[in-house]
Parts: structure tokens; C-alpha cells; sequence
């Protein structure tokens, strides 16, 4: 019986890995471009780092592969990371991040259990996180480039959804529904709310549930539409007013952008430990980005007190939709070499060196059928002529005595 690959594991094809590629180059440019420098963390990280404070649901926490650390040096469980924010948050306490903004972005796999093995367990991401800076304008950023890079990928029909953790933190903490609830129970409700459970808000206490489910159920697309729940709400839920005002400076900015957007408060799902603006981006009916504001991370982890926000592009869905031509730099001629007998070799390997250095995909016919790609033959006799270069499936052929004799005839073709 031949061995299988691990269930909710998926190799990538030739094909598949030029559209991951396409994705990655497009994403790279536009970091280096804005100024972000790239960093990669540990595939295994210890398992408190992300049991810290709740920076993880207890359903995520449910869904990672983890096992002790028998033959490590430290005994402890460890974890393969099912997440990549909370690391780099680690990365920037272990190695300070100076004065100023820290402008990072990655590439890495995150794992997460899925029981019935018909899901991938390992996906990729694209991120870019941007440390130390707590303005608007750092949000704005970051939804900007975002959506830039999806652009740039050829994906038409980009939908911007917004949301805000800070509201539904403030809808636990009302009056209406704070009474009798610890802090521990808000958060244990926060956590099911964020892994999709919505009707937590509203089943409970019925007050609470006529008062917030319009505004959990109501979408809108203008900055105006908070306007009008501020003056609806923000009577009978004061704890409201803070975050609502700094979403509605959120919108005005995109507004004045012109970028379009609909405000959706109940979508915060996997976003467990942000604080503030949340996003996700859609296309072809597919979430296939997200992030947001995440203030409290870091000191969360023992770090000092440095607000910090970012995003994630979710390459799996990604690969699906895009259209790797035109992303990247058209595929270099190839040229295979033929090796009458080992005593050309020397001069094989120079002519490949000289192919390759002015840009030629080249390399030596090892035997079988040659691929169906080579756009030209060169043989390296033992006699004279010791060049024959030609196309496969045609006649016609051109003889050189040197490198740079085959070389001039492969440009002039």
C-alpha cells in the first residue's frame, strides 16, 4: 500500500506554488515599498505564550497541536504556532523595537486540528504588523495597503467590512448587562461572541436584547450610519460613545478617501485579543484578509505599554482566485544542453554558467523525453563543430566554435 500524505495536509503543485509565488512577490513589494522589513519566527513556540491572559479562546486554544518538550531543553509544552501576530509580539519584547513605529511584515504557516481531516490543517498567511503606533492614521495604513495589494493580484469586487472590539466589550460592560457578571464571565462571554457566537449578547436578559440586537443586525456604509446609532444608543448605552466616535473618525478618513466599506459590529470573529478597529476583505464572495488594532498584546505577553495593529492575507483562499500571469516576470527562455560524452563536460558547464548569467533557464538533458518547454537545443560535440545550436522540431541549425559564438547566436534568433 503506498504511503499517504498526513489527513488535512495538501502538497502544492508547480502550479499552484507559481500562484503562491505571484502572491508573495506582490505582497513583499508593496511591504518594502511602505517601508515595512521582513522577520520570521519559530514554527514551535511554547504553549503559555499563547494561554497568556487570554490572548487565545478557549476554542482556539482547543484546536492546536501541541506536546511536551521531552528531548528539548526545557520540559515544557510546546505548540505549533496556530497563530503569527502573538510570536511577533513576543519577537518585539525579547528584542525591543526602539523609538518610533517598527514596521514588520512575514511570511509563515499557522496549524490548526480540524477533526474531520477534509480541511487543511496548515495554512499560509501573508501579515504585516506596525508596532508603537497608535494613531488613526496607522489603521488607515494598514486597510490601504491591504486593499492595495489585493489590487495589484488582479481580484476585482473588494468588499471592506468594519468593525470595532472596543464596542462589544463595552456592550458586556453596560449596565444592562454587567450586573451579576464578574469580569471573568464578560470575558468567558467576549470569547464565545468572538468565535461566532453573536446570540450570547442577546439571550440572557430581554431588556438588553430589545435594546442591542438593531444595532448588532444593522449594516452600514457611511460614517453618517454611526453617526445616527450614537444618537440612537448612546443614551441608554453611555460605555458606547468612546469606541463609536473612534470608528466614526475611522470612516470620515475612508470617506475622504473615497474608499468603500459597510460597518458589520458582529463581525469581530478570530479576532480574540484586538482592542479596536477590526477589518475583513472579501472577494469573489471569500474573506481573504483581515486585522485590526491589538493596543493590549504586548503588555498582555510582559511587554510595556505599545499600541500596535495589523493584517493577514490569507493565502490559501488566495491561490484560488488570482491569475498568476502578469503578477510576475515572464518565465526565462529555456535551453537544454546535450553532452555528446563526459569529456565535453568541462566546456557544458561553462556554456550553462554563461546562459544562466545573462538570463537563460538552462540546464543538461540527464536523458528521457526532453521537456515540453525548451525553446532551444545546443549539442557540445567532441569534434568540430563543437557547438550545434537549434530548436526542437525543426531542421534548421547554426554551428559555433565558442561560448560566446553560441551565445550570439541564441540573440540573434
Amino acid at each position: 500500500m503506498p504511503v499517504e500524505k498526513c489527513k488535512g495536509t495538501r502538497d502544492l503543485s508547480p502550479q499552484e506554488m507559481g500562484r503562491f509565488r505571484a502572491i508573495e512577490g506582490v505582497f513583499r513589494d508593496a511591504c518594502l515599498k511602505w517601508g515595512y522589513r521582513e522577520v520570521r519566527t519559530p514554527t514551535l513556540e511554547y504553549l503559555h505564550l499563547f494561554t497568556s491572559a487570554g490572548t487565545l479562546t478557549p476554542a482556539r486554544l482547543g484546536k492546536v497541536y501541541s506536546f511536551l518538550d521531552w528531548d528539548g531543553w526545557s520540559g515544557e509544552r510546546v505548540v505549533l504556532r496556530p497563530d503569527v501576530t502573538i510570536p511577533i509580539a513576543r519577537y518585539c519584547i525579547e528584542t525591543g523595537t526602539g523609538n518610533g513605529p517598527a514596521r514588520l511584515f512575514y511570511v509563515a504557516n499557522v496549524f490548526s486540528f480540524e477533526e474531520t481531516g477534509t480541511e487543511t490543517r496548515e495554512k499560509w498567511q501573508c501579515g504585516a504588523e506596525l508596532v508603537d503606533a497608535a494613531s488613526t492614521t496607522a489603521d488607515i495604513e494598514l486597510v490601504v495597503m491591504a486593499l492595495d495589494v489585493l489590487k495589484q493580484l488582479g481580484l476585482s469586487d473588494i468588499e471592506l467590512r468594519l468593525s470595532h472590539a472596543g464596542l462589544i466589550r463595552a456592550l458586556l460592560a453596560s449596565r444592562f448587562y454587567r450586573d451579576g457578571l464578574s469580569g471573568e464571565e464578560q470575558s468567558r462571554l467576549f470569547d464565545r461572541i468572538l468565535d461566532g457566537d453573536s446570540q450570547t449578547l442577546t439571550s440572557a436578559k430581554p431588556e438588553f436584547a430589545r435594546l442591542v440586537t438593531p444595532f448588532l443586525s444593522l449594516r452600514g456604509k457611511s460614517s453618517g450610519f454611526l453617526k445616527n446609532v450614537a444618537a440612537t444608543l448612546g443614551r441608554d448605552l453611555p460605555e458606547i460613545d468612546a469606541p463609536l466616535t473612534e470608528l466614526t473618525g475611522l470612516t470620515e478618513l475612508l470617506d475622504s478617501l473615497g474608499v468603500k466599506y459597510e460597518i458589520d459590529i458582529a463581525s469581530g470573529r478570530g479576532f480574540e485579543y484586538y482592542t479596536g478597529l477590526i477589518f475583513h476583505l472579501s472577494a469573489c464572495g471569500e474573506v481573504v484578509a483581515g486585522g485590526g488594532r491589538y493596543d493590549a498584546l504586548i503588555p498582555l505577553l510582559g511587554g510595556k505599554e505599545k499600541p500596535a495593529c495589523g493584517f493577514a492575507l490569507y493565502m490559501d483562499r488566495l491561490m484560488g482566485l488570482i491569475e498568476p500571469s502578469g503578477l510576475v516576470a515572464p518565465a526565462p527562455v529555456r535551453v537544454i544542453v546535450h553532452a555528446e560524452s563526459p569529456a565535453v563536460l568541462k566546456d557544458v558547464f561553462k556554456l550553462l554558467d554563461s546562459l544562466h548569467h545573462v538570463g537563460y533557464a538552462a540546464g543538461i538533458h540527464l536523458g528521457g523525453k526532453e521537456p515540453s518547454d525548451v525553446k532551444w537545443r545546443v549539442d557540445v560535440n567532441d569534434t568540430a563543430p563543437r557547438f550545434v545550436v537549434k530548436q526542437p522540431g525543426k531542421r534548421a541549425s547554426s554551428e559555433a566554435r565558442t561560448v560566446k559564438e553560441v551565445l550570439a547566436s541564441l540573440k540573434t534568433a
